[in-house]
């Protein structure tokens, strides 16, 4: 055999066993989030979480989010369109990963709106302009409160529970459980319980149809 072909041969051997590594990696990472949400259900969803949709939805999407993290924004509207063409059988439960520096903060803000009922205006802003203050060498999550000036809030307000102790606890709370549940990145999908193990948006879809057939509920169309 040449050297060309044994060169080859061993780029090939070493690719398969790279893929069938990260199989593995994949499926023992799938079980473990599987294992931790079933040890550990009350993580899952706390009574201090927001909720998009009907609250009594047959199906629950519970979303891990980093206000930071770029793919959380790309699938924002995924999530949306998923709840808002479910006939009320989808809800969105969100709680919080912030994996990324400066989106503590961020979590603050848009809790401390939230107190006073203009929490999916703010993220809608924060999502939108998120390229302007969620760089990661330099972030700025402060200047999400210029961006929320607008939606009638009263500020002086919002600040003051930005830095208020049950603001701090609805943070601490939620890095607590993503710890317990193995989030360990964003946006982490539990629907009905079940971890989204394959990323992406028509697996998300495919999930949320799976747990609807299950509860006897229309499919999306």
């Amino acid at each position: 055999m040449s050297r060309k072909w044994i060169v080859l041969s061993t780029i090939i051997a070493v690719a398969l066993a790279f893929a069938a590594g990260l199989m593995v990696f994949k499926n023992r990472s799938g079980q473990e989030l599987a294992k931790s949400v079933q040890t550990h259900s009350e993580a899952l969803i706390r009574p201090h979480a927001a909720v998009y949709g009907n609250p009594a939805a047959k199906v629950t999407i519970v979303e891990f989010l980093d206000p930071a993290c770029e793919t959380c924004r790309a699938f924002y509207p995924i999530v949306k369109s998923i709840v808002n063409q479910s006939f009320g059988n989808v809800r969105l439960v969100v709680r919080y990963a912030p994996l990324h520096r400066g989106s503590d903060t961020a979590v603050k803000i848009l809790e401390a709106v939230r107190l006073q009922g203009k929490y999916w205006e703010a993220v809608e802003k924060a999502m939108a302009f998120q390229p302007q203050w969620a760089s990661h060498d330099s972030p700025q999550p402060e200047v999400i409160w210029e961006l929320i000036a607008d939606i009638g809030l009263d500020m002086a307000k919002a600040k003051a529970d930005a830095s208020g102790p049950a603001v701090a606890q609805i943070l601490k709370q939620d890095i607590t459980d993503m710890q317990t549940l193995k989030v360990d990145r964003t946006p982490g999908f539990f629907v009905n319980g079940t971890p989204l193990r394959d990323f992406g948006a028509e697996q998300l879809k495919s999930l949320v149809a799976q747990e609807l057939s299950k509860v006897g509920a229309p499919a999306q169309p």
